[in-house]
């Protein structure tokens, strides 16, 4: 175990998303490992979380919704708020290290580092100035540019979640040598035995037939997920024993129902809305595949690990973020992004073989286990990159 270090946690995330499992996640794997961990953030993530179905209620800032150039403007504004959280945080006694996730316009971690003297450790999941001018959001572009810039080389350490996006930010102003790759993880201990019972139970609760097989979706659903093209897969020849289970909300829900109904799949299709994070697991582990239907080509994706844990062999689009965490044939399938055919032909090999489907999926999670893609092996990870730096800091 390594020695116990105090660290500053900020962020500034609203949503209670894929971001805040993140966040709530390391903070966790680090608290378990005797590290102090204090989080700064106008909303708390760490706060003790509501039991299966409860409503979470919605803070101000959470509720808070503007014209996206006062948003901007108000996280322009936020770093002196977020200064002055981290230096009253910091007031009673040092932090060994800030750790930063990223976010547009943000530079407070960054300004009270330097002025206590502590390495800045920025956490980045996304190219986020290239991303929002490609959604056409950004109205402050030569501040956010500047800004990233500034962020990315003045950090100690950037720490990327593929090396896809690590690749990018060095193009963007990281120092490549100060670039590291941690990508997202999973809590193996929530896929064991009793998990697995409790799997069963919730795939009889779905009343299948015994030869169906299960491709399940776990997230919010927009149009570019492309799940449209798993229906027309669906209608393909050796794939009728296939049921796919949608586990979440989002647009292209409602759309996607109404179209497995036109196509005849009503009965084969089936949204269970939102799924209480811990019912997750054994959602997940009734499954007899996983489906990532379409992805960005820098993102980490927590859905994977998840999948990888539960011992369920994943289908996943072939580009490169992927192919980090996915060995075609072994630990998972990948098919050609957005080809149906492509996706029908990996779909029945899963289908058509059960025992290689399994095989798969066990390799997954082995895979997973071997690498320590568990949060607790990020959290390690981190730990180890600020070690490097007090050691280069002692030369």
């Amino acid at each position: 175990m390594s020695e116990p270090r105090r660290i500053l946690y900020h962020h500034r995330i609203r949503a209670d998303d894929g971001q805040a499992v993140h966040v709530r996640e390391l903070i966790a794997a680090l608290r378990e490992g005797g590290h102090e961990v204090q989080e700064c953030a106008l909303v708390q993530k760490t706060h003790t979380q509501p039991g299966p179905g409860a409503p979470r209620p919605a803070s101000f800032w959470q509720r808070l919704s503007l014209p996206r150039t006062a948003v901007e403007v108000l996280e322009v504004l936020y770093n002196r708020r977020g200064r002055a959280m981290l230096r009253q945080a910091a007031a009673g006694r040092r932090p060994d290290f800030l750790y930063e996730r990223h976010a547009l316009h943000c530079r407070a971690g960054l300004d009270v580092a330097r002025e206590l003297g502590v390495p800045l450790l920025l956490e980045v999941n996304s190219p986020m100035v290239a991303e929002m001018q490609k959604l056409g959001s950004l109205r402050l572009p030569r501040r956010a540019r500047a800004t990233e810039r500034a962020v990315l080389g003045g950090a100690d350490a950037v720490l990327a979640v593929t090396q896809v996006l690590a690749d990018m930010l060095v193009e963007l102003g990281a120092p490549r040598q100060r670039v590291h790759v941690i990508g997202n993880g999973a809590v193996v201990e929530r896929y064991g035995v009793e998990t697995a019972r409790a799997a069963a139970a919730v795939r009889a609760r779905w009343a299948l037939p015994t030869s169906a097989f299960v491709l399940g979706f776990v997230g919010y659903m927009r149009p570019w997920h492309r799940l449209d093209l798993v229906l027309e897969a669906m209608t393909r020849e050796h794939l009728g024993d296939t049921v796919l289970v949608l586990m979440g909300q989002g647009p292209a829900l409602a759309p996607l129902l109404a179209q497995a109904d036109l196509r005849g799949l009503g009965a084969r299709v089936k949204g269970l809305g939102e799924v209480p994070s811990e019912l997750l697991p054994a959602h997940m582990m009734a499954c007899d595949g996983a489906l990532i239907p379409a992805i960005n080509d820098y993102a980490s994706p927590l859905k994977l690990f998840d999948s990888l844990a539960a011992g369920v062999p994943t289908l996943a689009p072939d580009q490169a973020n992927l192919r980090e965490s996915i060995v075609h044939g072994d630990t998972g399938l990948l098919f050609q992004p957005f080809d149906t055919d492509d996706l029908v032909r990996q779909l029945q090999r899963l289908v058509l073989d059960r025992g290689f489907a399994r095989r798969v999926g066990a390799a997954g999670r082995a895979r997973l286990l071997q690498q320590q893609w568990t949060w607790q092996g990020n959290a390690e990870r981190v730990l180890a990159i600020h070690a490097q730096l007090v050691n280069e800091a002692r030369r």
